[in-house]
């Protein structure tokens, strides 16, 4: 089923002025350098503060800006766009408690090597802890979640008058001469280019997030037609990293036992001749998560369908135990593949990545620091055959036993957040990209194996719930295809600004699966169905998404029933001029039992 929808765009990034220059040095230096940085995309939410900012970038042809109120949902928004195009974006925000709100997807984008710039305005240096409104102490405030920060020098030459007649500022002695201003100048311009051009670089360089913090005094939104020049940039000076291989590759022939697992990965990381290489290898076990964005029949695409029925059974897993374990990607959602790894460690741990290697598993003997498709390539290279093992088609067949055992359960179950689930990614359409949210959304995907798709992604980062809706807008965006969201009711109603915003793409599909609170402390250890527990464990809830709907100028579908949903998907899948949303209803109180059933019928007799 493939999914077209007609797209009816306006211009929402046209220039008010192009070519127009904020009249204040340092504003032009940090446009100037994120047009020499090909950083594109600037998220700018309102302020005074920023106002050279605003100008500078509004009026240059070069920038796609975007104007977002809420400062927490831009930098999510933004996070969106950079997951999606690769590419280091900006966020730009006035001075104040503004630039506090940047911080859950500063951290987001830390943990999922996301470039990130924040770029905000500030008072100048002399007004911080007299009084005055809009001013906290704005350095180091995101420290220790940055690749990188500056924290640069206010200009002399700009309202030089006002400076030198502030009774507590430093920076000018009174009666400085204009030559010696202008002297001046010059070296705090070049410190600052300097200091720019690292901290750019080290958002590409390292995929991450940065912080440029930046002082104006007024006046703030005079112009000129003449621009700097900068003297200072220079190139990524990327170091190529090597690796020796051959030990690797000797030890891996050599191991009958081999497991690889998959996290967070983008989509085409691996070529197709790879995946086919690794799949035909008899002593190696891929595992797959949803986010990984690999696939192929031979792989377990659901790690808990495979352990947690084992679990209940009581069945030792100690036969699975992997001699050698491969990772690559990012962050692990399942706790179940953590637990086994943990009480069955391999002997060797191996984890490939370019940046960093986390010790999840208190097991890592080696960070092979190389992409993914190289090792892989050297790999398939220098294999001359594959080791004799049974080791992965006695891991498939007890998998494969457990997922048909699961296909029958699933017909019989009620109408619940599992079978809600299950006809969602029955009916879902190819070649759309695919957000998920946290908690309950992200795991349920995990049970299911997902058609073929662009892409699928989530904010595994951090694992919050707080940006979910945001990123997800901003990834439809740029998207050339359409872009399926699917949300819980709390992450979806905690981030409900994320559409508050001109920037909501046709073809958008939302869904909303709303059983009336945290449905997945129902799933967790802990008494249920009391005061205590509903009001802050689940936190029970009676809203609904229609009025959001209403306010922002998205469709709205229900369903409530399992033949309600088969239809309303049907519907809601077409072409349209307007976003949609599918909002449904499961009944709260059995999700957990039929969740949980669902594993025990994998048991079998």
């Amino acid at each position: 089923m493939v999914l077209y929808f007609c797209l009816a765009m306006t211009k929402k990034n046209e220039k008010i002025n192009a070519e127009l220059y904020s009249s204040i040095p340092l504003a032009q230096t940090i446009v100037l350098f994120c047009q020499a940085k090909n950083i594109q995309h600037i998220i700018i939410s309102p302020g005074s503060r920023n106002a050279p900012l605003t100008k500078g970038f509004t009026n240059n042809s070069f920038f796609k800006t975007y104007s977002i109120v809420d400062e927490r949902v831009a930098a999510f928004f933004a996070l969106g766009i950079a997951q999606q195009t690769k590419q280091a974006v900006a966020v730009v925000c006035t001075s104040g408690s503004a630039l506090l709100n940047y911080y859950p997807a500063v951290a987001e984008a830390f943990y999922s090597d996301i470039p990130l710039v924040v770029l905000s305005a500030d008072r100048m240096p002399h007004r911080i802890d007299i009084g005055d409104g809009q001013t906290i102490r704005q350095p180091h405030v995101f420290e220790p979640h940055l690749e990188d920060a500056a924290y640069l020098l206010p200009d002399v030459s700009h309202a030089t008058t006002t400076l030198v007649d502030h009774p507590t500022q430093t920076l000018l002695k009174k009666g400085t001469t204009k030559e010696a201003v202008l002297s001046r100048q010059l070296e705090i311009q070049q410190q600052n280019e300097v200091n720019i051009n690292r901290v750019l670089n080290s958002a590409i360089d390292a995929s991450g997030p940065v912080h440029l913090n930046i002082p104006f005094e007024e006046p703030l939104y005079e112009t000129t037609n003449k621009s700097i020049v900068l003297s200072q940039n220079t190139p990524l000076s990327k170091e190529v990293m090597t690796q020796e291989l051959d030990g690797f590759i000797d030890q891996w022939n050599s191991v009958k036992k081999k497991m690889i697992l998959v996290g967070v990965l983008a989509p085409n990381s691996l070529d197709q001749s790879i995946v086919d290489y690794l799949a035909s290898d008899p002593s190696v076990t891929v595992l797959t998560e949803a986010t990984s964005n690999l696939s192929h029949h031979t792989f377990i695409q659901s790690i808990d369908t495979f352990i947690a029925p084992l679990e209940k059974s009581g069945n030792s897993l100690s036969a699975y135990q992997p001699e050698l374990l491969l990772t690559l990607g990012g962050m692990i959602v399942s706790k179940k593949i953590k637990n086994f790894l943990r009480q069955n460690p391999p002997k060797v741990h191996w984890h490939l990545d370019e940046k960093k290697a986390y010790d999840t598993f208190y097991c890592l003997t080696n960070h092979i620091s190389i992409a993914p498709l190289n090792f892989f390539e050297a790999l398939k290279q220098k294999q001359p055959t594959y080791v004799k093992s049974d080791y992965c088609t006695h891991f498939l067949a007890q998998y494969n036993k457990h997922r048909l055992l699961g296909v029958d359960y699933l017909k019989k179950i009620p109408f619940s957040d599992l079978k809600a689930f299950a006809l969602i990614f029955k009916q879902l359409p190819k070649d759309i990209y695919l957000q998920l949210a946290n908690s309950s959304t992200i795991r349920y995907a995990q049970l299911f194996k997902l058609p073929p798709l662009k892409g699928v992604f989530c904010n595994r980062g951090t694992s919050g719930i707080d940006g979910s809706t945001s990123t997800a807008m901003g990834a439809a965006w740029v998207n050339d295809a359409p872009t399926v969201f699917i949300t819980g009711d709390l992450s979806f109603f905690y981030d409900a600004n994320g559409l508050w915003n001109d920037y909501l793409k046709p073809t958008t599909r939302i869904i909303v699966i709303n059983n009336s609170g945290g449905g997945i402390f129902r799933i967790l250890p802990g008494e249920k169905d009391t005061i205590t527990y509903d009001t802050y464990f689940e936190t029970v809830q009676q809203r609904s998404a229609k009025k959001l709907c209403q306010l922002n100028g998205i469709g709205y579908l229900s369903a409530s029933s399992s033949l309600g949903l088969s239809l309303q998907l049907k519907r809601f899948f077409r072409p349209s001029s307007r976003p949609q949303l599918l909002e449904i209803t499961t009944p709260r109180t059995i999700n957990d039992t039929v969740l949980l059933n669902c594993f025990s019928s994998m048991q079998g007799e």
